[in-house]
């Protein structure tokens, strides 16, 4: 009895077990007569999950230190920024418009300008002591061999997009001619400094969308304090290491025995891929290798460096150089189609326009005591490309080209468990 009460539920496990492998079977044969489909489908489904984990995940943002991930050894100054430096104003203006499929020249929109000023004062007739420094020169800085050949800058920086450097520029000279009617006819001509790099995997390129009234928007609304990051002003259509990038900051201050002085960069990331990724030593990239964009040019890096410290343009350089270990320890490898420059001034002193005097007296930096500030330059370099990234948030551009943010909560566990990892070795 027991045999046959066995046997009932076996035969019928057989005949279901049949109905299920003919049915899988005819399920495999429609999903190969309808491929395209079926590939449409699964991705449609990848893509929604993908994107539910995205939005939970990259909500809020919030930078590096916020994390409770610090880099370096110096202390940042109050806003860690480059505002930290006395009389340093940034100012940005973003513009979002359209979405979906390209039309060259109409957008979508995912671009903008970023202004720094030296100092609130007199610019022009009161220059700072300045000098730059191309890391790869696949890329463009208006007025750098002027700022080099004078050893001083006299104009504001503006960051943009490549293909509105023109623009922009253009845009300066306006903004420069209302402040001083006589340019270019009593008084000297002027030389835009504007810096690009390429916005144009999320940015309609061809719309050069950045004018005149964006840019005196970026100048005159240019303030110190709290510098707002991300994908906000040249950084809006931008990409650092496969993740959202654009503008990020950070300061250092030295100690009092080594001068008190304070050092503050700011960056417009847009380099990297992601596997080269790395936070604090940690090859992070590695350990997120989902979020991927459908493919992307190399991109550039430019950097601005503004301190207190007093140093001559020679000096400035010599700063400016050391940008390149900073971009390094974010895990940049300075790659052929890379536009990568520095610059660098100092916010100590003023040099005339129209000096008067034959001679004018400068107390320097001396050269045996600016290795702190060597050390603090690459600190805040390092700090600043990685707050770019933190502060980005996803964005979607042209075509549907996706740029999602770093996901910061992954960010954290995976640098927060591999130090544990290492203190326990």
């Amino acid at each position: 009895m027991k045999t046959s009460a066995c046997h009932e539920p076996v035969a019928d496990q057989l005949q279901e077990h049949h109905r299920t492998s003919t049915s899988k079977s005819a399920f495999r044969s429609s999903c190969l007569r309808n491929w395209p489909l079926t590939l449409f489908l699964m991705a449609w489904h990848v893509g929604l999950f993908t994107m539910h984990i995205q939005a939970r995940e990259t909500d809020q943002r919030t930078r590096l230190r916020d994390l409770g991930i610090t880099v370096g050894q110096y202390a940042p100054g109050p806003f860690n920024a480059i505002t930290d430096v006395n009389g340093v104003l940034v100012g940005h203006s973003t513009i979002i418009r359209g979405e979906g499929l390209l039309i060259p020249g109409k957008g979508p929109i995912r671009t903008g300008v970023t202004a720094v000023i030296p100092h609130g004062g007199d610019l022009w007739r009161e220059k700072v002591p300045a000098a730059a420094f191309v890391i790869n020169g696949n890329g463009e800085v208006t007025g750098l061999h002027w700022v080099n050949e004078a050893g001083a800058l006299e104009v504001p920086i503006l960051l943009t997009n490549t293909m509105n450097v023109g623009r922009v520029s253009d845009a300066c000279i306006a903004w420069m001619i209302r402040k001083y009617p006589d340019l270019g006819i009593t008084d000297d001509v002027v030389l835009p400094v504007v810096g690009e790099c390429d916005d144009s995997f999320l940015n309609d390129a061809q719309a050069r969308a950045v004018g005149e009234s964006e840019v005196v928007q970026a100048l005159d609304s240019a303030r110190s304090g709290p510098v707002p990051e991300g994908a906000v002003g040249a950084g809006a259509g931008m990409m650092a290491f496969d993740f959202k990038g654009g503008i990020g900051t950070a300061s250092r201050v030295l100690s009092k025995e080594e001068g008190g002085f304070t050092v503050g960069a700011l960056v417009n990331a847009n380099f990297g891929a992601r596997k080269d990724l790395m936070v604090d030593g940690i090859p992070v990239g590695r350990w997120i290798p989902d979020l991927q964009p459908r493919g992307q040019n190399d991109g550039s890096v430019i950097i601005i460096i503004g301190t207190d410290a007093p140093l001559d343009s020679r000096q400035c350089l010599r700063l400016a150089k050391r940008a390149v270990v900073g971009l390094a320890r974010t895990g940049s490898t300075v790659r052929h189609s890379s536009g990568d420059f520095a610059i660098v001034f100092s916010t100590a002193y003023r040099i005339p326009h129209y000096p008067k005097e034959l001679f004018y007296d400068v107390r320097l930096l001396s050269d045996g005591h600016i290795t702190p500030l060597f050390e603090a330059t690459e600190e805040a370099v390092e700090e600043a490309v990685l707050n770019a990234v933190c502060m980005a948030q996803t964005t979607v551009g042209r075509d549907g080209n996706t740029a999602y943010a770093l996901p910061l909560d992954r960010l954290k566990r995976i640098v927060l468990s591999q130090r544990k990892a290492l203190f326990r070795q």
